[in-house]
């Protein structure tokens, strides 16, 4: 039932993307199947993320109950710990979800298919698990200082996830700064496609900048690096 339910979730907000090309030919510049290409890659970069460090969400579970000081007795890094304290299996329906729309997407629009080609989709799949796996330990870091705060953020985690799933050229400002900057999702999956299919991004940018990917990759494990000890160090136990 857990995966059936984890699958159609995936579906549910590819629909919702249906229906709003149900109403025009193009959104940002991207047609439908140009726009598959997008929610693939970016979900299933999502979803295999979800699947090997989404397990930090439960960070705030472990520091009320105090049962976060166990990773600190064994001769372990903490985050390696937390990683691998659970595996839910029920996470891999999205991956299919993800592997589908990509699939679909790859048959339908005309690509110029070459090693540089396949080079870069296997580029943008890495670097956007690298960049959406960093963004679950950034929030995990954060956890620390937060209370009761995994709704805030949740907002950057998945609502990242959702943004990376549209054409940026319809972000506000505001979401330009905070995900393709400080969260670069952008580099995810929206400007490896828009390098790939040769469909101009970004105003300002040049074509190749979706071979950037993984400088988006390194400044966000950066900054997961960076929270997630600032918060480690912030961590005084539970008193037990």
């Amino acid at each position: 039932m857990d995966l059936f339910g984890s699958a159609l979730v995936g579906v549910i907000e590819f629909t919702e993307i249906w229906v709003l090309y149900s109403a025009t030919d193009q959104i940002g510049g991207f047609t439908l199947a140009q726009i598959m290409l997008v929610f693939g890659l970016s979900d299933l970069a999502f979803s295999l993320a979800d699947l090997v460090v989404g397990h930090c969400d439960n960070l705030p579970v472990y520091v009320r109950a105090g049962t976060l000081d166990v990773f600190f007795l064994r001769p372990q890094p903490v985050l390696a710990q937390l990683i691998t304290s659970d595996l839910s299996l029920r996470r891999l329906a999205r991956c299919l979800v993800g592997a589908s729309a990509l699939t679909v997407g790859l048959v339908l629009n005309d690509i110029d298919w070459g090693v540089g080609t396949i080079g870069l989709l296997v580029l943008a799949l890495v670097c956007g698990f690298v960049i959406f796996s960093a963004q679950f330990v950034t929030a995990a870091g954060l956890q620390f200082f937060l209370i009761n705060g995994a709704e805030m953020t949740n907002a950057f985690v998945y609502g990242g996830r959702y943004a990376a799933t549209q054409p940026a050229t319809v972000w506000p400002r505001v979401l330009l700064v905070v995900f393709g900057a400080i969260f670069p999702v952008a580099f995810a999956a929206y400007l490896p496609v828009s390098t790939l299919l040769g469909i101009p991004g970004l105003a300002g940018l040049p074509a190749w900048i979706g071979w950037c990917a993984p400088i988006a990759a390194l400044w966000a494990v950066v900054v997961a690096g960076l929270c997630w000890r600032w918060g480690l160090r912030h961590y005084r136990g539970a008193g037990g």
